[in-house]
């Protein structure tokens, strides 16, 4: 039995399609669409989709590291990476209503920003699966795209609340 090289595509029975990202003597690391990363025996049944069989690592840790990131970031509802500016931690939000009678809601700023991230991720998610439907034609795509793109674009406000720009709600840009 030849061995498979890094970056070689498989198809398991119960994990899916997936990429072969390390190997040991007793098994690989392979990256699964839907399922991460799992580790697998080198004897498992699975199908080969493309065998890369070079005797030399071409591709380096970091690089398998970085594109794991992205698929995650892509594809998971949680992003736990996404950091409040620094400005902000430890403080709150007072919501202050118009009749004197009624008393302040405060809330920690953490959780308030919490909470905007859960919902920026779950638009990704759904935007997402709205690309990946087959149920849908290109039309009807494009429009709840647009959808989409308008609601990022209601939420820019939040955007002071991010450390990192990249982190940032972006509506429609101008060109």
């Amino acid at each position: 039995m030849k061995l498979l090289g890094i970056g070689s595509r498989i198809e398991h029975p119960e994990l899916g399609k997936g990429v072969v990202t390390n190997l040991t003597s007793q098994q690989y690391w392979v990256t699964f669409i839907d399922g991460g990363l799992e580790t697998i025996d080198i004897d498992t049944q699975f199908d080969v989709i493309e065998a890369v069989t070079d005797e030399v690592d071409t591709v380096s840790f970091s690089d398998v590291e970085l594109s794991l990131i992205s698929i995650l970031r892509k594809w998971s509802d949680i992003n736990n990476a996404t950091a409040l500016a620094s400005k902000w931690k430890g403080g709150s939000l007072i919501l202050k209503p118009g009749e004197a009678s009624l008393s302040d809601k405060e809330i920690p700023i953490d959780t308030f920003f919490h909470k905007i991230v859960m919902v920026r991720d779950r638009i990704r998610v759904m935007e997402q699966k709205i690309n990946a439907s087959k149920n849908l034609d290109d039309q009807e795509k494009v429009d709840l795209q647009q959808y989409i793109t308008r609601i990022y674009g209601s939420l820019t406000s939040f955007n002071v609340l991010f450390q990192n720009k990249s982190d940032h709600f972006v509506g429609e840009r101008t060109k």
